[in-house]
């Protein structure tokens, strides 16, 4: 089983790349190894951002098949 991680924004910066792949079978798990995998930075960030799985907002455990398409979109600021 095999998901696709897209990141955007500061979570392209923090994560240092566009896409990560990942074996997680559930959101959260997936959540946990982005904070070990990628560190304090991606780990708050996590908190302020928005997960979509397959262009649908994701849920709080959500589970995940393979394929599946994960964007984090954190917090956007402007002027």
């Amino acid at each position: 089983m095999s998901v696709e991680v897209l990141f955007f924004a500061r979570a392209r910066e923090i994560a240092g790349r566009s896409k990560y792949l990942s074996e997680a079978s559930d959101l959260d798990g997936l959540i946990d190894e982005l904070c070990v995998s990628f560190g304090s930075e991606m780990k708050a960030l996590l908190l302020t951002s928005r997960l979509w799985v397959n262009e649908d907002p994701g849920q709080d455990g959500q589970v995940l098949k393979s394929g599946d398409k994960i964007a984090i979109l954190p917090p956007v600021s402007g002027g």
